[in-house]
């Protein structure tokens, strides 16, 4: 294992620390947990959007609280999910009075504190509501979306979502648009190595040497077929004929695109695909709105991308057009 880290042990605390020293203006922590982060400044009357999940997957998570997207994060250790006490102290900080949406991944760890934070919140008196992102079409067929986990996809949850709270929407019509999102949006990846937990010391599954495996989830969840690497051009075309096949995106349609590095891809091989994307999708009369490229939600040092299309409205075509500032991204009016 050659990482820049001290005691594997302290890993996450530690960077929660070099976080929170570097926009100490964005973010900060509650209840004396660096683990429980939350923007420093509530604004009053707004629907509260809290996430949470494992760490290892920057800026995934607690990169999108600020302004314009989240308002505060529960953070577990590396792929671990954070507390159902974490959680509920992140609620209790970020609520408002106009209550707590959660936006999650389709995780069993995440589900069970999470439901068990919004009952704990449900005794204090805070109404939560629940959404659960889940849209990589490699984890589950077409008719068992519910079984899908969530992989860069939720970026657009959480863009989306927290740009309508933003407006002081209230918590059903946050809860509505979040739910369009998860609806509309459709993820395929492709891993080329595999990463290695601090304090595991070794990589977490293994991978040949020009090997890829099609369809990896971020904590290596196995894939749906694994062989030689193949040129940049046919893995994208064998990643988004799924995907479009999936919602269906039809002729005519409108999209966003995400082309996101798992954490050990340079950019510039991602531009390289989204070039094939592209190309793919004028060919099938889709129009692109705007793309994203870059790194969204990683695994550690995992080499690999993910292709993510959500389909818009006007209305997601608004809300996705509005500025945010967090620690993580940064984006002007569009």
């Amino acid at each position: 294992m050659r990482k820049l880290i001290n005691a594997p042990e302290n890993f996450v605390n530690e960077m929660l620390e070099g976080v929170y020293a570097s926009h100490p203006e964005k973010v900060t922590f509650v209840n004396n947990d660096l683990r429980c982060l939350v923007r420093a400044r509530v604004k009053p009357g707004k629907v509260g959007i809290a996430t949470g999940g494992g760490s290892g997957h920057l800026p995934l998570f607690m990169g999108y609280v600020g302004e314009g997207m989240l308002d505060g994060c529960s953070i577990g250790g590396v792929f671990q999910s954070p507390s159902a006490e974490q959680m509920l102290e992140v609620t209790k900080a970020i609520n408002g009075g106009a209550g707590v949406l959660y936006i999650y991944g389709n995780y069993g760890g995440d589900i069970m504190n999470f439901d068990m934070a919004a009952d704990m919140a449900d005794m204090e008196g805070i109404r939560v509501e629940q959404v659960v992102a889940g849209e990589d079409v490699a984890s589950a067929p077409k008719g068992r979306e519910e079984k899908r986990r969530g992989v860069a996809g939720i970026f657009y949850v959480y863009k989306i979502a927290g740009a309508y709270a933003e407006e002081l929407a209230s918590l059903d019509e946050v809860k509505r648009v979040a739910a369009k999102v998860c609806a509309n949006v459709r993820t395929m990846g492709v891993a080329l190595s595999a990463c290695t937990i601090p304090e595991v010391g070794k990589p977490t599954f293994e991978i040949g040497e020009g090997e890829m495996e099609i369809g990896m989830g971020i904590h290596g969840e196995p894939g749906i077929r694994k062989g030689p690497l193949q040129a940049a051009d046919q893995v994208v075309e064998e990643m988004l004929r799924p995907i479009l096949a999936d919602l269906p995106f039809v002729r005519g349609d409108e999209v966003s695109v995400l082309v996101n590095g798992l954490g050990a891809t340079p950019k510039e091989e991602l531009y390289v695909l989204y070039r094939r994307v592209n190309q793919l999708l004028a060919e099938a009369g889709i129009k692109v709105y705007h793309p994203y490229i870059g790194e969204y939600a990683t695994s550690m040092e995992m080499a690999g991308a993910s292709i993510t299309l959500l389909r818009l409205d006007d209305e997601l075509k608004r809300l996705l057009g509005k500025p945010a500032n967090t620690p993580f991204f940064i984006q002007e009016q569009l």
